[in-house]
């Protein structure tokens, strides 16, 4: 168990598994990418069919924060042999690594095209309340920590400066022959999640890392949401 979840735990709060956050967050707008709960080998492999190849597998688990290093994650898995391998793999590790760790079994997600990776996040501020961070997504949030912080709820001027503030903005516009991002969707997606936290005033934590962002759109495809108790 890691000392993230244990912390969240004492403090009363609940660590929502990545099916449990996107069903949250997809109620509410904001847009996810299809993941189901599959707990044996063989739904693995019959949720993968129905969602079409190549899919994705991770681990899910409440106690399980970092997939990745865990081994709970296998990517671009292109038929079911691979899927019914993925989830043994993914299994084995999890409890090798984390003995103690309550596992529900493996999210299943489709393979979804590579964009500009962002994060959205949002954490309680003891003083200040809710406070939302934009920045670029993936490891490079934590290698180069360019983010930018506003309060919630957000205006429309506040999602705009955020998301024009961070050094890596010239990627959003497509920098040497990248795809450029659709600006005006990462604004409403801001304004979507501050919306979603003001009216439900028990989210603790929030973190959609990473969403592709596309000329067209933007697809969150990881997610985690921490409750506070009641």
């Amino acid at each position: 168990m890691t000392g993230q979840v244990a912390k969240a735990r004492n403090k009363g709060r609940t660590v929502l598994t990545e099916v449990e956050s996107k069903q949250l967050l997809g109620q509410a707008g904001i847009d996810v990418v299809e993941t189901q709960l599959a707990t044996s080998k063989d739904e693995a492999v019959s949720i993968s069919e129905k969602l079409g190849f190549p899919v994705v597998l991770k681990i899910a688990s409440p106690d399980i924060i970092h997939k990745s290093e865990a081994g709970g994650v296998k990517l671009g898995l292109e038929d079911a042999k691979a899927v019914g391998q993925a989830y043994d793999d993914i299994m084995a590790a999890a409890r090798q690594k984390y003995p103690k760790a309550k596992i529900q079994g493996v999210a299943v997600q489709k393979m979804a095209r590579p964009g500009v990776e962002v994060i959205i996040g949002m954490s309680q501020d003891d003083q200040f309340g809710p406070v939302l961070m934009f920045g670029l997504g993936g490891i490079m949030v934590e290698v180069l920590k360019d983010v930018s912080f506003r309060l919630v709820p957000l205006t429309k001027r506040d999602a705009a400066e955020m998301v024009r503030e961070i050094k890596g903005y010239p990627l959003l516009e497509g920098y040497r022959g990248g795809e450029a991002v659709k600006i005006s969707y990462l604004e409403n997606l801001l304004l979507k999640v501050s919306d979603f936290v003001k009216e439900n005033p028990e989210v603790r934590e929030l973190d959609l890392n990473p969403i592709f962002a596309y000329s067209d759109g933007a697809l969150a495809v990881d997610a985690r949401v921490i409750l506070d108790q009641k």
